[in-house]
């Protein structure tokens, strides 16, 4: 693995500090704007697909290069070449980490091993898609996973609604409570339903749980083959097999939850939207990729917001972000970047093992506009904490609604000037402090190439940020030690016993068990 110098230990961290405290502190958007014309053009980004507008945030030209500096003092361009070389860079898993290859385009002369794998998975799954989406027997898909496996496919048929074959409808459950699949399959028939099954090892808790429900469920209802009507999306082919399904479609240990949705566990995508659909998705994805992997820092866009979320974090202390899509069918982008974010970067030590003596991860949160404008915007405007807010709009509407797109973006760009400029009252009440940092992402279209490219941006992003802390962003074992306690507290609801239990878990088993 890449040798990296933690940014704390670089020279440039140091000056960073020196130059907030001096600078960075006091730093006006209203009097930056107003002393240099070229601000826009100097802090905006092209990038594939993706629009950024990074000039309403509190950084200037000098944070920048101090900032440029610490990312090459960390050895970041080292680190970014050892993941897309294959370098084990998931040192606590002895890993590589090369979601990127699931996005590279095929190439006959190549004579890499995984990347044949990767594209032979990908046409058998994009050819079995389209059986089914010419298959008009079957309306309803119901998608069984968690985390990596829901969130990713969810947010992308959702997003990508306006692509998604009429006559079929997409369910998605996830959690274990039985309430949520009880009420999906109220409104099933089993002859016309496909089940998929998405679990790598095949022995997740929650979604086996709900795989198990959904066979009884579909068992008692008919008498239709269950070989038929299930999929399953996991790497034990044996355990699909004894569970009565011949139709897996596997990936790879080298494949991340949170970085899923580009191999097999996207055949919800490419049911929904096609094979040459989910084939324009990799395709954006693709291109954030090479941006990534090729363009100077300086003119890198997840590079520059990577940093910028570093000097956010550890210099102004902003602990959260929020980020609002100007548009409905981003509903879910929220829920998913929370998990690529918090659960990549939501570490306590360095890939060391050593703690580390600054924050990392901020919680990342949000809502459509214009619904949190409704909530959570009278916070952002007049509370009395920072939080850096980021917009998403996207230019051409895709219905013909008459006055509809112009309102919700005028009402984006507004609420992006007001946070900034703010506005005086004496009185107090209705006084907004503006300088408050926002940044406007900007798509043409929201077609597949634009979506795939604005995740991959952020995945980057995530990497660039991480790697300066010193982490490993590409493990996730906080995930681990609740899964294990409450395979001890299950047995525990049914029998009453509390012994070695502390007194409120003890208390709350008593009050939860079934009268």
């Amino acid at each position: 693995m890449s040798a990296r110098l933690r940014c704390d230990k670089a020279p440039s961290w140091a000056k960073l500090q020196a130059h907030y405290d001096s600078k960075g502190r006091s730093l006006d958007l209203r009097e930056a704007f107003a002393s240099d014309a070229d601000r826009f053009a100097t802090l905006s980004q092209e990038a594939p697909y993706v629009f950024g507008d990074l000039s309403k945030n509190l950084i200037d030209a000098p944070t920048e290069a101090l900032l440029m500096s610490l990312a090459r003092e960390c050895g970041l361009e080292a680190h970014r070449a050892a993941m897309f070389a294959g370098e084990h860079i998931n040192n606590t898993e002895d890993r590589a980490v090369l979601h990127t290859l699931l996005r590279a385009p095929a190439d006959a002369s190549s004579t890499d091993d995984k990347l044949r794998d990767v594209h032979a998975t990908l046409d058998a799954m994009l050819k079995y898609a389209d059986q089914v989406r010419a298959d008009h027997t079957i309306t309803d898909v119901v998608n069984i996973g968690i985390g990596g496996s829901d969130l990713g496919p969810q947010m992308a048929v959702l997003a990508l609604e306006e692509f998604v074959a009429r006559g079929k409808r997409f369910h998605f459950v996830s959690n274990v409570d039985g309430h949520e699949l009880a009420g999906v399959l109220k409104g099933l028939a089993p002859e016309h339903t496909l089940f998929l099954i998405a679990s790598k090892t095949f022995t997740t808790a929650e979604t086996m749980t709900n795989a198990i429900s959904a066979k009884r469920w579909f068992q008692q209802s008919s008498r239709l083959d269950v070989a038929k009507h299930f999929a399953a999306l996991t790497t034990n082919v044996k355990a699909a097999k004894d569970f009565g399904i011949d139709t897996t479609f596997g990936f790879w240990d080298w494949v991340g939850g949170r970085y899923s949705l580009w191999s097999a566990i996207g055949l919800p995508i490419a049911l929904a939207i096609g094979s040459d659909g989910f084939r324009r998705l990799l395709a954006g994805a693709h291109a954030m990729d090479e941006h990534f992997r090729t363009a100077p820092l300086e003119q890198n866009l997840p590079v520059r917001l990577g940093l910028l979320d570093v000097w956010y974090r550890n210099f102004h202390r902003f602990t959260t972000r929020s980020i609002a899509p100007y548009h409905s069918a981003l509903k879910r982008v929220p829920a998913y970047l929370q998990q690529l974010e918090m659960e990549s970067n939501g570490k306590q030590v360095d890939a060391n093992g050593q703690p580390l003596p600054y924050g990392t991860s901020p919680v990342l949160w949000g809502e459509p506009g214009t619904n949190g404008q409704h909530a959570y915007f009278q916070m952002l405007h007049q509370g009395t904490d920072v939080t850096p807010l980021e917009f998403v709009a996207v230019r051409d509407a895709s219905h013909d609604l008459e006055g509809h797109h112009n309102k919700l973006l005028a009402n984006a760009l507004a609420q992006a000037q007001a946070l900034m400029q703010g506005k005086a009252d004496a009185g107090g009440h209705k006084n907004f402090p503006g300088n408050r940092p926002s940044t406007f992402f900007v798509f043409e279209k929201l077609t597949p190439e634009a979506l795939g490219a604005f995740l991959a941006m952020y995945e980057h992003r995530v990497f660039t940020s991480g790697a300066l802390w010193g982490i490993n962003s590409f493990d996730q074992w906080g995930v681990e030690l609740g899964k294990v306690l409450a395979k001890d507290i299950e047995p525990r609801l049914a029998s009453g016993d509390a012994s070695g239990l502390d007194a409120s878990t003890a208390g709350l088993l008593e009050r939860l068990r079934p009268v």
